[in-house]
């Protein structure tokens, strides 16, 4: 064996041992509120893949949509084929820019919210996806305080995952997962328009 080779191999070794003890001071597990934030594609798109990771473990998943409408995606289509085992509200009438009435897009997100806090008291439900509920909160379609305590009394063993822009700071306070997208290039700057299988 090389030198080189040897050195990484008792790298290797030392970061196991270090690995291995932090992965074993892990001693229980809870329900989690995960956020996902920033300014970056993707936000959604993780989301949907988690809800693919609990639907392979046999689980029961919902999507409550604020903001977002009608929109036929690819993610839906794929997602509705699990029958009953996923439960999709698409509740939003479209992007805030489109719509351009904020009493209007407040009754929306209400009727979601509404939708939301029946799935939170579901024990049957492992994972609620709350798709845009941060661009509710943005705009104060709905107070803060309410969706935190909601959140707060939730089912207990039930995670939640909640994506949008700009998510308060109450709310990542309360997290226990945060993960923000940076936004380092997009194609859309160069004129290319949304994509069928990229961005829906």
């Amino acid at each position: 064996m090389s030198e080189d080779a040897e050195r990484h191999r008792t790298k290797m070794i030392k970061r196991k041992q270090v690995q291995d003890a932090e992965v074993a001071a892990k001693t229980h597990t809870r329900a989690l509120l995960m956020v996902h934030t920033g300014n970056g594609k993707g936000k959604s798109t993780a989301a949907f893949g988690l809800l693919l990771r609990m639907l392979a473990t046999g689980q029961r998943c919902a999507v409550v949509q604020f903001i977002k409408g009608a929109w036929s995606t690819g993610e839906r289509r794929v997602l509705e084929n699990f029958g009953p085992q996923v439960e999709w509200h698409s509740m939003g009438e479209g992007f805030t820019w489109e719509t351009q009435d904020r009493d209007r897009d407040i009754a929306a997100c209400r009727r979601a919210w509404q939708v939301t806090v029946e799935k939170l008291a579901r024990p049957d439900i492992a994972l609620l996806v709350l798709d845009e509920l941060n661009i509710a909160l943005r705009y104060d379609y709905l107070p803060l305080g309410e969706v935190l305590e909601a959140l707060r009394r939730r089912t207990p063993a039930q995670h939640v995952v909640i994506t949008g822009r700009n998510a308060p700071a109450g709310l990542l306070e309360a997290a226990d997962l945060v993960t923000e997208m940076v936004l380092r290039k997009h194609h859309f700057a160069d004129g290319v328009k949304a994509q069928v299988g990229v961005e829906f």
